[in-house]
């Protein structure tokens, strides 16, 4: 086989944060472990920013995220679909 296959990409859910910057949003990804000693469940959080072209996501909403090539220092990630819209108040 001399094709290339595309592995595939990550696909993470996560918050939105921070929707400040042009085009660009900050995704908070809050995931769940068991620790291996203790067998207590552990809350770890880590931040991403995500492109967002459309500009159309906005802070809680929940949105998935993923993987892409670098489109700047800190963004790896693009914004496939938003699962839910925050309530507006």
């Amino acid at each position: 086989m001399t094709e290339k296959s595309q592995g595939q990409r990550r696909v993470l859910v996560g918050r939105v944060t921070s929707d400040k910057m042009d085009k660009t949003i900050v995704v908070e990804v809050d995931r769940r472990l068991k620790h291996p000693v203790y067998k207590k469940y552990i809350s770890k959080k880590r931040r991403y920013m995500a492109h967002d072209a459309e500009d159309n996501c906005h802070i809680g909403d929940v949105v998935e995220i993923q993987e892409h090539r670098p489109l700047s220092k800190n963004k790896r990630w693009i914004v496939s679909r938003v699962v839910e819209r925050a309530e507006l108040t």
